[in-house]
């Protein structure tokens, strides 16, 4: 029995560029809109945590901003979103900015905790703890 060989595949030629004197722009127009019309976006660190205001979304959504919605039920930083999604964080910042000028999310500042306890408050659980 003989091996399946590959069939040769013809090669598609490029394309003729666009002359100086044609008068066509030599880049290619925009098939999408990366931000809104004033083209600001919100100030987000990577561990800023988006909660979701609505449970639903709205219809008006898009598929992203649909399943990013879903996601922020419970609070997750940029940075989680962005690898549920697998998306750029650049392409998180546009679709988190849509989201908060449509105040369908919230963005706040993520939890810091303490390095170290107090030692007073350790001290108080220490003699509470031998008095039973």
């Amino acid at each position: 029995m003989t091996p399946p060989q590959r069939q040769r595949q013809d090669i598609v030629p490029e394309p003729p560029t666009p002359q100086e004197g044609d008068g066509k722009p030599g880049n290619p127009e925009r098939m999408y809109v990366v931000a809104g019309p004033d083209g600001e976006r919100a100030e987000l660190d990577l561990v800023t945590l988006i909660v979701a205001r609505a449970t639903d979304p709205p219809p008006s959504a898009s598929p992203e901003q649909a399943a990013l919605l879903r996601l922020c039920a419970a609070p997750l930083s940029v940075a989680e979103l962005s690898a549920y999604l697998h998306l750029p964080f650049s392409a998180m910042g546009v679709l988190l900015t849509e989201l908060l000028t449509a105040e369908l999310v919230q963005a706040r500042a993520p939890i810091v905790r303490k390095a170290r306890s107090d030692r007073s408050l350790l001290e108080a659980v220490m003699n509470g703890l031998q008095r039973l």
